[in-house]
């Protein structure tokens, strides 16, 4: 009984890690319009993003006259690149985002760092929840009630010697109502931006979580028939 909870508890710890992997989203690093270079607005581009723990970062460059360095805050605010967390060089860099907190990276070539090429990255262990829509009661006008005078018989007073008019009784006068329009709802919620779809264009590719859950009941499934 205990190797098997031992089993269970192994396998509970896999699907956790593959569930994890199989969300994680990769980001290139200034695109889809630029790179890793001097003409890309870096950190614009970062301010745009929403890095999670378990994401990477792909650095795409010119190795002969480009470089990745991670840096401290110190050395990035000075874009000082002589006291290094790690360098990268191989033109291609992916680098994991395994905990939350900001990470702060340059380029080590002479005067690049100063021209615009250095990128502060700040990681979330979640993603953030989205702020709720302001609550509106839709605006109900207060139903009018018509006033209807009353009718009153008009009986004219006849002086006498006066001859006797014969007179068709008067009709009441009819009010007619206005027809009640619908009270108009404002709409509070607001139209997709049409360009949120294509920010997620170069986000990366998502393993499909629901294959790596099937994959894991599938094993667990296994297991299970051969610990009879």
């Amino acid at each position: 009984m205990a190797a098997k909870r031992t089993l269970w508890s192994s396998l509970a710890i896999i699907m956790a890690m593959l569930m994890d992997f199989a969300m994680a989203a990769n980001y290139t690093v200034g695109a889809p319009n630029g790179g890793w270079d001097a003409s890309t607005q870096l950190q614009a581009w970062a301010s745009s993003q929403s890095f999670l723990v378990g994401d990477n970062l792909i650095f795409q460059y010119d190795s002969t006259n480009h470089d990745v360095v991670e840096v401290r805050k110190s050395d990035y605010d000075s874009c000082q690149p002589n006291n290094p967390i790690q360098t990268y060089n191989d033109g291609t860099t992916s680098i994991t985002l395994s905990s939350p907190g900001k990470r702060y990276f340059i380029c080590g070539t002479l005067g690049h760092c100063g021209q615009g090429m250095k990128l502060e990255i700040d990681t979330l262990a979640t993603s953030p929840s989205p702020s709720p829509a302001p609550s509106s009661s839709p605006f109900s006008p207060p139903e009018a009630s018509p006033s209807i005078p009353p009718s009153s018989s008009l009986t004219p007073s006849l002086s006498p010697g006066s001859p006797a008019y014969s007179s068709s009784p008067e009709s009441e006068p009819t009010t007619e109502l206005p027809p009640l329009s619908s009270p108009v709802v404002p709409s509070t919620g607001s139209s997709p931006d049409p360009s949120a779809s294509s920010s997620v264009s170069y986000k990366g590719s998502f393993i499909p979580a629901s294959l790596t859950v099937g994959f894991c009941f599938i094993v667990m499934m296994i297991l299970d028939l051969q610990s009879f």
